[in-house]
């Protein structure tokens, strides 16, 4: 049988059927399951989002359990948190309470473009923003070329106009503590599907409340990730000399560059800073880019000793 592991907890899998080999079988059908033991001597493990074939154990009587026995070929894969096969990462902040991490979004967005997946952002908690200023972070990341939706989770606005944008996705859903990911997932199913996190009053950060990865299913092949860690993901295996080309408007002002090998932090003449002159590219964005480049190269120049 074809199957997607659609939850890992430990070693432990769940794997829904996807493509019967018997009539006996039925597709959709949630079965527990062990690896194989040849994928720990291959150094191989499957993840969440895997497409797998799969068997059920004959000796269990009660058929409730199936070993997988391959991993099909993955289109996209994530060292951490471990997943594979997503078409779309969900990116979400808040207007307020944590306050918007443009930092971080920027980060995302990059590994996206690295991934070569869609990116939607979402800006939730638009009711606590009094003074709107969620508005210019919408017009700013619209005029890049990203879609943004604004919710207010809590109570189910922008909800349809962002269950639209999932369909036929499998979907990834990032975003700090707090910034209301497990309320967004319960408010499109309209239920309680994961356990929704607690903002701390004193220091308005929040606490991550998932513990492990798993796959929700809205629709036939429409699937959201609930993952924890996705916001402190490494970044690291983007080289620093490449990171310009995974800023989408950055990427038509590259080739302006007088020296080839622009880092486009110190050198003159550089088509991105020109760019930014004649207010083609937010000074805010470029800012940002520095600090990731900055970051970057930290941590290469470490590898070195």
């Amino acid at each position: 049988m074809k199957g997607i592991i659609v939850e890992n907890i430990s070693n432990l899998y769940r794997v829904k059927i996807i493509e019967k080999s018997s009539e006996s079988e039925a597709n959709g059908k949630i079965y527990e399951a062990n690896a194989r033991g040849k994928f720990k001597k291959d150094d191989i493990t499957p993840v969440v989002g895997d497409f797998v074939e799969c068997e059920v154990v004959k000796e269990d009587k009660e058929k409730d359990r199936v070993s997988i026995d391959k991993i099909l070929d993955r289109k996209v894969y994530i060292k951490r948190p471990k997943l594979a096969n997503i078409s779309q990462i969900v990116l979400v902040i808040s207007s307020k309470h944590p306050k918007p991490d443009l930092l971080m979004l920027d980060k995302q967005l990059a590994f996206a473009e690295v991934l070569e997946i869609e990116a939607l952002i979402v800006l939730n908690k638009i009711d606590l923003d009094k003074d709107k200023s969620f508005k210019e972070i919408k017009r700013v990341y619209e005029k890049v070329g990203y879609k943004v939706i604004e919710t207010e989770a809590k109570v189910g606005k922008g909800i349809d106009k962002l269950r639209k944008e999932l369909y036929g996705n499998t979907n990834a859903f990032s975003g700090n503590s707090g910034v209301g990911k497990s309320t967004l997932i319960n408010a499109i199913f309209g239920k309680d599907m994961t356990q929704e996190g607690e903002i701390s009053k004193k220091s308005r950060r929040g606490k991550n409340k998932t513990t492990s990865t798993k796959l929700y299913e809205i629709d036939e092949g429409t699937y959201i990730a609930d993952t924890p860690g996705f916001s402190t993901f490494d970044i690291s295996e983007i080289e620093s000399k490449n990171l310009a080309s995974y800023f989408k408007e950055f990427r038509d002002y590259i080739t302006d560059c007088e020296f080839v090998g622009c880092t486009h932090i110190k050198e003159e003449n550089c088509g991105i800073k020109n760019a930014i002159k004649e207010g083609r590219i937010k000074q805010e964005r470029y800012d940002r880019f520095c600090k990731i480049y900055q970051e970057l190269k930290e941590k290469e120049e470490r590898k070195k000793w």
